[in-house]
């Protein structure tokens, strides 16, 4: 297929444009000028924003499918309404170029995030959510992207949805990469506590599982259906048990209360707006680990192939590579220095 591919620079974008272009796919990597050196290889570099329609009218033209994963995946940006202008916006104006250019499929990522919490339960690809209040303005905005796909699809937009749970694996240090920087801190040995009382359950996906499905969705997947790709679903308690017994650095011993981690936030939020440096955590983040957020692949796995890699074999390659690039140093270093 002739594909055009939005948000290929990101963490979970770059494996997947690789990944199709393995397949033999033609792949346009939609990026901003001067971005063309971090398009995947194998892709081909066209230039345009999400939020220049005109740009993405002339990327798709000529295109048989569109995967739209372009998204801002924040934890803070000085400007909340960002995340409306990118992951609203600018998929409202993506699904109407791809309609106009008579584009055959649609893949759009979401996340289990979108779908909402399921304190107390396993939920599926049809869940509705049930509290309309949001932790973050990530969450809040892929919701009501997820509201304005239903209508398209409703309408008979020949569109496909996957659901990707937290993904985590070997690639770059971005805030799309959400594990990597407690799992350096790990290895570092530098991990004094964790949050709360590690009994929230969260979908847990590896990376390389979740840039396969997006294939598998993209081939196999009807129009007008969902797919959760996940994975395993852990507490951090879990999580930590796991880690120490691949690495040898124990467990962290202490609990940092929701509320003193809140509050941690809200001071950092407050400097940020004064600096414009981005906060290390927000009161956001912290509400996100007072829920669950535990999901179901099983759909995934029967309708189109897509298969897991259990936690403790990607948390060990994930380790892996980390040790690799001399991560579990990358605080010492940092420490030396100051």
């Amino acid at each position: 297929m002739r594909i055009l591919l939005t948000g290929s620079t990101g963490y979970l974008g770059s494996r997947v444009g690789r990944r199709l272009a393995e397949s033999g796919h033609d792949v346009a990597a939609l990026c901003r000028p001067g971005r063309e050196g971090a398009v995947p290889p194998g892709c081909r570099p066209v230039a345009g924003d999400l939020r220049d329609p005109s740009s993405i009218r002339r990327a798709v033209a000529g295109r048989d499918a569109l995967v739209h994963m372009g998204a801002l995946v924040r934890m803070w940006v000085p400007d909340r309404r960002d995340f409306e202008r990118i992951n609203v916006e600018g998929l409202s104006a993506t699904l109407r170029a791809a309609e106009e250019a008579g584009v055959a499929r649609v893949l759009y990522t979401s996340t289990v995030v979108a779908l909402g919490p399921t304190d107390g339960a396993v939920r599926d690809e049809s869940y509705e959510r049930q509290r309309l209040s949001f932790c973050t303005d990530y969450e809040r905005s892929k919701w009501i992207a997820e509201r304005l796909v239903r209508e398209k699809i409703s309408s008979g937009s020949p569109i496909t949805v996957v659901y990707p749970g937290v993904v985590y694996g070997p690639g770059a240090p971005t805030e799309g990469n959400l594990l990597r920087r407690m799992l350096v801190d790990h290895l570092g040995g530098r991990l004094r506590a964790r949050l709360g009382r590690g009994d929230r359950r969260i979908c847990y996906a590896f990376i390389e599982d979740v840039a396969e499905g997006h294939r598998l969705a993209l081939e196999r997947g009807r129009p007008g259906r969902g797919y959760i790709l996940g994975g395993e679903n852990a507490t951090q308690g879990e999580i930590f048990r796991i880690l120490s017994g691949i690495t040898g650095v124990p467990p962290p011993r202490r609990a940092v209360p929701y509320w003193a981690g809140e509050t941690a936030g809200f001071l950092l939020e407050a400097a940020a707006r004064v600096t414009g440096i981005r906060p290390a955590v927000t009161r956001g983040v912290v509400r996100t680990f007072r829920y669950e957020w535990a999901y179901s692949s099983e759909r995934a796995e029967a309708e189109i192939g897509y298969r897991i890699t259990p936690l403790i074999e990607g948390l060990r390659s994930t380790i892996e590579a980390l040790r690799g690039d001399g991560a579990g140093r990358e605080g010492s270093r940092k420490e030396a220095r100051s």
